[in-house]
């Protein structure tokens, strides 16, 4: 009962929480894209967006969400085609071993899998993901249900994605992999037309008593002094061995691309494949302080897009 008082306590102190919240709900769905762009970004980031002469990365990327429109986007943000794009690329060697797709969580046969696995959706993030450490303590039920709550979710819908909207949805089954931290992490580079210029590390992920940690670093992996939805972590983060590596398959995976951010691993030294993210946060997440928007922004050229 006192945490429903104090979500209410919450919502009443700040009605813009209620209405970014029913958003979940599909109340906005019959919005054009523009509409529900300007409202939402009213909502989330305080202030009118910009869409006439955008300056900063998350103006950029709202502009870029509607004007930005590449088919071959669709592929590229499907976490099961994009392997086929990423074999041409780079070649199979990058890629997470594949265990199995399907198009109904009903149709997993959870007795072929090995004991340890990954399951995700590919068409959204983190809804339905199951990451089986140890199958003997798996509930498969509360699994299948899970998968198909991620399969029904519209992700497009939450942010205007474009490139979500028209991937045909399915499941896929990864071998479960880890680095020396005990967890996967992965290093995403922020990338313009071939250029990466920043990165982002992300901690603590998978422990459930902390929050995830975001630290930021240049191409000299220097930290650098912002924040972005998540807290810097208190520990040391070493440069990855494979550095130089990840940069080249950034570089090469963006060439072309007004801005995409290129998630990759390193796992005993060898550089593996995450995904491919056309906007970061969706575009409405605040950058402390906020100058960092508009140096993020800065990279992003409008004019090659618009010709």
């Amino acid at each position: 009962m006192s945490s429903l008082l104090e979500k209410v306590n919450k919502a009443i102190k700040n009605p813009k929480l209620v209405l970014q919240a029913l958003g979940q709900y599909g109340i906005y769905n019959w919005m054009p894209d523009e509409a529900y762009l300007k409202f939402m970004y009213s909502l989330k980031m305080g202030k009118k967006l910009n869409l006439d002469n955008p300056q900063t990365f998350n103006e950029k990327l709202q502009w870029l969400k509607l004007h930005d429109r590449q088919p071959e986007y669709t592929q590229m943000v499907d976490k099961y085609a994009v392997r086929e794009y990423i074999k041409e690329k780079l070649g199979e060697e990058y890629l997470i071993p594949l265990l199995g797709v399907w198009d109904d969580p009903d149709d997993i046969d959870f007795d072929e899998l090995p004991n340890q696995f990954v399951l995700k959706c590919n068409h959204n993030s983190g809804v339905g993901m199951c990451i089986c450490k140890d199958k003997s303590k798996l509930d498969i039920e509360t699994v299948r249900k899970k998968l198909k709550k991620g399969l029904k979710e519209g992700y497009y819908l939450h942010g205007r994605e474009w490139p979500y909207k028209d991937v045909h949805r399915k499941i896929i089954a990864e071998k479960y992999m880890e680095d020396e931290s005990g967890e996967l992490r992965d290093y995403k580079f922020f990338c313009f037309d071939g250029n990466v210029q920043f990165l982002f590390i992300a901690t603590d992920r998978t422990n459930p008593n902390a929050e995830t940690k975001f630290d930021f670093f240049d191409m000299d992996f220097r930290h650098l002094p912002f924040l972005n939805g998540h807290p810097n972590s208190s520990m040391s983060i070493n440069r990855p061995k494979s550095f130089n590596e990840m940069v080249r398959v950034a570089a090469l995976l963006s060439k072309g691309i007004p801005h995409v951010r290129v998630d990759l691993y390193e796992i005993n030294g060898k550089v593996y494949f995450g995904e491919l993210t056309f906007t970061h946060w969706s575009g409405m997440v605040p950058f402390e302080p906020e100058e960092w928007d508009y140096k993020f922004g800065d990279w992003i050229d409008l004019e090659k897009v618009k010709k």
